[in-house]
């Protein structure tokens, strides 16, 4: 984006960060974790999304009923 009155060169983006400010969801999404506060969930969250993606793959666990 451009400043109007000067013309200079105010803001850089690239298509994927275009996405995030026009798809609801991903901007929601990217709120939550861009505030001040968010480290610890971020790190919760990534660590449960990554502990579910790595079981899952996982042959040898079996599942009792």
């Amino acid at each position: 984006g451009r400043d109007r009155p000067s013309g200079a060169v105010k803001w850089t983006a690239t298509r994927v960060d275009l996405v995030f400010g026009s798809n609801a969801q991903l901007r929601a999404v990217a709120e939550v974790y861009a505030a001040a506060d968010a480290q610890a969930k971020f790190v919760h969250d990534f660590v449960a999304a990554w502990t579910k993606v790595m079981n899952l793959d996982r042959f040898d666990t079996r599942t009792t009923r």
